[in-house]
């Protein structure tokens, strides 16, 4: 049975990790379910963490109606796990699924630069030189969040210069759990300069309209996730859920 993961310190309070309903558009259970889910994306609630419901109510100013529907939902992703008599915990990592997640990623990532490298026009470069830029700057600044956000912009432009308007809805659902797991290595010292490098070659693939080396260069900055993450498997077992791990 799911266990909670042992706190040496004591966590943040829920307020201190839960963004403001009002950064969020829609109806208020929608509203507490993007809050919940970044949070957990995030690694603001870490893998194992009981989630309480009661404060989380009291953090957001809503009835529980709203955050039980929010849970379901996140369960329903596999994002949370319901212990019968025991609470609602964020769930572990499951290598498994990272693996199948990943394999997703590459191979509807390579399809979609070797689509793009064949027909990238210059306005298109431009918008990827100055996400890169952006980048730049942020690894300059050591801001490892911010240049989270913008390394995950620069791949939905990648595949919408695809012109497959359902094509990142159907990758963000695909890779879900393997954009979760990216956070645990981001503040790895080198990482995120060597992912900064590797985007760099994508881009000047892309310049070049070469679509073997843009398909060399996606498929080597991918799968730099699992070298990374299958050593942090054995170093840190407590992230991760064994029950679901080949």
């Amino acid at each position: 049975m799911l266990q909670p993961a042992v706190a040496l310190k004591q966590e943040p309070s829920a307020a201190k990790r839960l963004r403001p309903l009002t950064d969020y558009s829609g109806s208020l259970g929608q509203r507490v379910y993007q809050t919940l889910r970044v949070a957990i994306l995030s690694l603001a609630y870490k893998p194992g963490e009981i989630l309480r419901k009661p404060d989380i109510c009291d953090a957001l100013g809503v009835s529980r109606s709203p955050v039980a529907d929010a849970v379901a939902r996140l369960q329903a992703e596999g994002l949370v796990d319901v212990v019968p008599q025991a609470g609602t915990f964020v769930a572990r990592f499951s290598m498994q699924e990272i693996r199948e997640g990943a394999f997703l990623r590459e191979a509807i990532e390579v399809a979609a630069i070797e689509r793009v490298a064949e027909r990238i026009t210059d306005d298109q470069l431009q918008l990827l030189r100055r996400n890169l830029t952006v980048q730049a700057a942020l690894v300059a600044d050591g801001d490892t969040a911010g240049f989270y956000a913008t390394d995950a912009a620069m791949h939905e432009l990648l595949l919408s210069f695809t012109g497959f308007p359902k094509l990142a809805q159907v990758a963000e659902t695909a890779w879900l759990h393997v954009n979760r797991a990216r956070q645990l290595i981001l503040p790895v010292p080198g990482r995120v300069q060597a992912t900064l490098a590797e985007h760099q070659a994508i881009l000047a693939a892309l310049e070049a309209r070469e679509p073997i080396t843009a398909r060399t260069a996606v498929q080597h900055h991918l799968r730099q996730l699992l070298t990374y993450l299958e050593p942090l498997e054995r170093e840190r077992p407590d992230l991760f859920n064994p029950d679901k791990t080949p």
